[in-house]
């Protein structure tokens, strides 16, 4: 759904909306990383057929599409630089390429958002640290995930610590 179409909808709505982009950007890094498709391939794929749809029985929220572009697209141009920080925000002894390629294309959308938008760093870590609890509900991926993005977040946005 795109901006125009997102006005008369409540903030509730908005925020459930700009969540299920987050895990389909995480989603759709992790595709890309395994299959070798194309942003342009992955996000239209997504678009129009994961936004909103029936998936295996299941219903699949309508996604908040210009953040998930967003995400996508900044992820990808900006890989390096996330990967970076990324890996600072790691112990020594397991750099991003040893994590889970779930983690890491987490790792990659929450990195986009944190250092391309003006999401609030608060916001961000407590929206992918719900997207590693529905990857891993039943592991330890979660807490983790908070750490690394803590420390993400004060290199990306030191004036909101």
């Amino acid at each position: 759904m795109t901006s125009d179409a997102k006005a008369g909808l409540s903030g509730n709505q908005k925020r459930k909306m700009k969540s299920a982009a987050r895990f389909f950007a995480t989603q759709a890094l992790y595709q890309m990383e395994h299959s070798g498709q194309t942003y342009d391939q992955v996000r239209l794929q997504f678009l129009d057929h994961r936004f909103g749809e029936e998936f295996d029985g299941y219903a699949m929220l309508e996604g908040d599409a210009d953040l998930f572009t967003l995400l996508l697209k900044e992820a990808v141009n900006h890989q390096a630089l996330v990967d970076q920080m990324t890996d600072r925000a790691l112990v020594a002894k397991w750099p991003l390429g040893r994590i889970d390629s779930t983690l890491r294309a987490l790792f990659r959308a929450a990195g986009a958002e944190l250092t391309q938008s003006d999401t609030p760093a608060k916001v961000v870590i407590v929206e992918f640290v719900q997207v590693a609890q529905a990857f891993f509900p039943e592991g330890k991926e979660g807490k983790f995930v908070n750490a690394v993005l803590d420390h993400m977040a004060r290199e990306a946005k030191p004036e909101e610590f």
